[in-house]
């Protein structure tokens, strides 16, 4: 059985170098990667709506409240 989470990872970028896609000081949401985490990468949904892979150093994790993470949530 696969259990599905509701919670969410999000990542607030201090860092831009060389990618457009992302802008400094926004919130991004964190997609479940072992791999890439393994090779010191987040998996962000960047500004093309999709999952990319970023250097953790252009990130800090951080824990939204219920109300900020819904108003996160993008819709599918």
């Amino acid at each position: 059985m696969v259990k599905e989470s509701k919670e969410q990872s999000f990542a607030l970028c201090i860092e831009n170098k060389e990618c457009e896609d992302l802008e400094k000081r926004k919130i991004y949401t964190v997609l479940p990667d072992d791999e890439a985490a393994k090779e010191g990468y987040l998996r962000i949904v960047d500004e093309s709506g999709e999952g990319y892979l970023y250097p953790e150093s252009y990130f800090i994790l951080v824990e939204l409240p219920r109300e900020a993470q819904d108003a996160l949530q993008v819709t599918s």
